[in-house]
């Protein structure tokens, strides 16, 4: 059990409340005879050692040591209890097991108050027998046994806020590793979709380019026209990412947005290995939500993104419709396919099922070597919460 650090005030005002009635019953001469001042003195230093201690064990240590602290207490309390001529600072014996509650535990703690007990009975045994007929006796035992279920019950109180700080501490500092790795993942899906996606057609348009320099200028500049393009809009998505990172509200409706990203390459068409784009959008943006739309998005372009780099198509067509509760998002070509496992370990398909499993959709690819790609992303309405 992990040590905890005692209520502070509790010592001190029981020291003080002990040292003003044990000095008053001095003063004033309450007992059969005054004491003499050596006694008083000692007793006054007594609670002062006491005091002393408790600075001590504040600084903490092993269980040894505290353990020897605890004996060291015990000494004190007992040589102030035979100096006190009050008889009231046998109520400090309540600090042993209160102290020990929040180092070696509860058990420790109900052990000592039974022994602080016992031995308050084994003193009354022997210096009076018939104690249990004396008022004042019975009436001191009563309240160290209540002196001893308040402080336990203030000790296990305390423990228990403790523990429960620990805990909401380590669960903070938990949450907060917890949203930093999804932010990295989330950030790490915003680079790959929106720049790869970018640098992947400026790859693509600036090696036509070069394949078509001599043999059809035209081509070729327009291939470097379209990749200027794709640089503005990478720009553009660095923008939006910024803006989406300080919460400003999104722009263009996914209809235009899935009408702009399918124009990218548009220029290059007739060049070699660049695929003729058609998109077809039926129903309403209405009651999806940001995130929604964003997966839809970010499908759409990783889907043209993984066609214009491996597929070698010369058809793509993407396919959006937008039901009532259900939105399905198809992105077809009649390239060279593949495996379908062999796709399993990338990035971009990784975080598209990332996108979806948070907005409780999910994504189908099925592709055959020889015979195209199909890529299916279904999102259902409202599963973001219409959180962007």
């Amino acid at each position: 059990m992990a040590a905890y650090v005692p209520v502070r005030w509790v010592s001190p005002l029981l020291y003080t409340a002990v040292l003003a009635g044990g000095l008053y019953c001095a003063v004033a001469g309450l007992g059969s005879d005054r004491p003499p001042y050596w006694r008083t003195g000692a007793f006054a230093a007594g609670l002062a050692a006491l005091v002393a201690l408790d600075e001590v064990e504040r600084r903490g240590g092993t269980r040894a040591r505290h353990a020897l602290l605890l004996a060291a207490r015990c000494a004190l309390i007992a040589a102030v209890v035979a100096v006190d001529t009050s008889e009231l600072a046998q109520v400090l014996f309540v600090l042993l097991p209160f102290t020990a509650y929040f180092v070696f535990g509860r058990g420790v703690a109900l052990s000592l108050g039974a022994l602080c007990v016992a031995g308050l009975l084994i003193g009354y045994v022997v210096d009076a027998p018939l104690w249990y007929r004396d008022q004042e006796r019975v009436s001191d035992l009563l309240m160290l046994c209540v002196g001893l279920v308040l402080a336990l019950s203030m000790a296990g109180v305390a423990v228990g806020e403790q523990r429960a700080r620990r805990a909401l501490e380590e669960y903070a500092a938990r949450i907060a590793e917890l949203s930093a790795a999804s932010e990295r993942v989330r950030l790490a899906r915003e680079i790959h979709d929106s720049l790869g996606h970018h640098l992947t057609a400026v790859s693509v348009q600036l090696e036509l380019s070069a394949e078509f320099h001599d043999r059809d200028p035209d081509s070729a500049r327009r291939a470097v026209d379209e990749a200027r393009l794709s640089v503005k809009r990478a720009l553009g998505d660095v923008r939006q990412s910024v803006r989406a990172l300080r919460a400003d509200p999104p722009g263009a409706s996914l209809k235009s947005a899935l009408a702009d990203l399918t124009r990218t390459g548009r220029a290059a068409q007739d060049a070699q290995f660049a695929p003729r784009v058609t998109l077809e959008v039926s129903g309403s943006e209405k009651g999806y939500g940001a995130q929604e739309v964003s997966v839809l998005y970010r499908a759409a372009q990783e889907g043209l993104t993984n066609v214009r780099r491996h597929a070698r198509a010369t058809r793509v067509t993407v396919a959006l419709r937008l039901g009532e509760d259900v939105a399905r998002l198809v992105v077809t070509d009649d390239g060279c396919g593949f495996v379908s496992d062999g796709m399993a370990a990338g990035y971009g398909l990784l975080g598209m099922r990332e996108r979806a499993h948070l907005v409780g959709g999910s994504v189908d690819v099925d592709s055959v070597p020889g015979a195209g790609t199909r890529l299916t992303v279904t999102v259902p309405r409202g599963g973001g919460g219409g959180d962007g």
